[in-house]
């Protein structure tokens, strides 16, 4: 079977006339009915039979046109990709992640990623959520890893990589360290470690205040290490965003839950533009999501 055969076919069926077919094909009407009747002879089943002067599908017609027209429009994508990744001298992948994030999931699916495609630069901008979005939609980085915060957009790919509990990183020596799950109201005593910067601190804290419910004293700093020095020297709880703790961390890792003993649910994405949206983007974020949830 030619692909120049299925091309044929479609033709036929979309224009309904060998004659327009051959028109659109560029080829003589004995030629295109010649290789129609060898497709047929070569799966060995009928895919039209006459119907007064015009033609009709066979239910195996029906079958083998809807299939090659996928088959096609995978063909046009894959050309299409083909090209674009041949076209480019440098390939390049700038990934956004959230400035407080410290879980595993990222580092592991880059490195899985860049040993699949070790032809891709890969390159990291960090911020607070509201750096990510703008950095988004500026176009200075192709997707980024981060919490939802705002309604879904359709002008974005929303992959969500997994919805889990809210966490704190405590001391091992904090008041709250051994209990099981802490509660929001428990946390009200407590002040509450975000990372921000200075233009930032009071869109961070209205997030988390306001719209998860959780802190009410509140110690800001620019960098994740100074966060989690301050954890582990007892002077409040860092909100984390990420799903594991690593082996071996110093900083206890706690469930958060509201009053009423009700689970604070928080949805990770990886987010990018639909309109800028390509093979690597898509299997890093197949690769990113499969590191959440196993």
């Amino acid at each position: 079977m030619l692909l120049r055969q299925i091309k044929y076919f479609l033709a036929i069926v979309e224009t309904n006339s060998f004659t327009e077919a051959a028109e659109v094909c560029f080829i003589s009407q004995s030629a295109i009915s010649q290789q129609i009747a060898a497709l047929e002879e070569e799966l060995e089943v009928k895919l039209t039979k006459r119907d007064g002067r015009k033609f009709i599908l066979t239910p195996a017609g029906e079958y083998f046109y809807k299939r090659s027209k996928a088959i096609m429009h995978d063909i046009d994508n894959m050309k299409n990709e083909t090209t674009r990744i041949g076209s480019d001298d440098e390939l390049h992948l700038n990934i956004g992640y959230l400035a407080s994030y410290d879980g595993t999931e990222l580092p592991q699916a880059i490195t899985e990623f860049s040993k699949k495609y070790p032809e891709v630069v890969v390159t990291f901008f960090k911020g607070t959520h509201e750096d990510l979005y703008h950095a988004l939609k500026d176009k200075k980085v192709h997707i980024v890893l981060n919490d939802q915060r705002r309604a879904f957009s359709d002008e974005y790919e929303n992959y969500i990589l997994n919805q889990c509990p809210a966490y704190i990183d405590v001391s091992a020596t904090h008041p709250i360290a051994k209990r099981e799950v802490v509660t929001t109201t428990e946390l009200d005593k407590y002040p509450c470690i975000l990372v921000a910067t200075k233009n930032r601190e009071s869109i961070e804290q209205d997030f988390y205040e306001n719209t998860l419910g959780i802190g009410k004293q509140f110690l800001f700093v620019e960098s994740l290490d100074d966060a989690r020095l301050m954890a582990m020297s007892g002077r409040g709880y860092l909100l984390v965003e990420s799903v594991k703790n690593k082996v071996g961390d110093p900083l206890v890792r706690k469930e958060v839950r509201r009053a009423d003993n009700v689970p604070i649910v928080r949805t990770y994405c990886a987010f990018w533009k639909k309109a800028s949206s390509n093979y690597y983007i898509e299997e890093f974020a197949g690769i990113l999501r499969k590191k959440f949830t196993e």
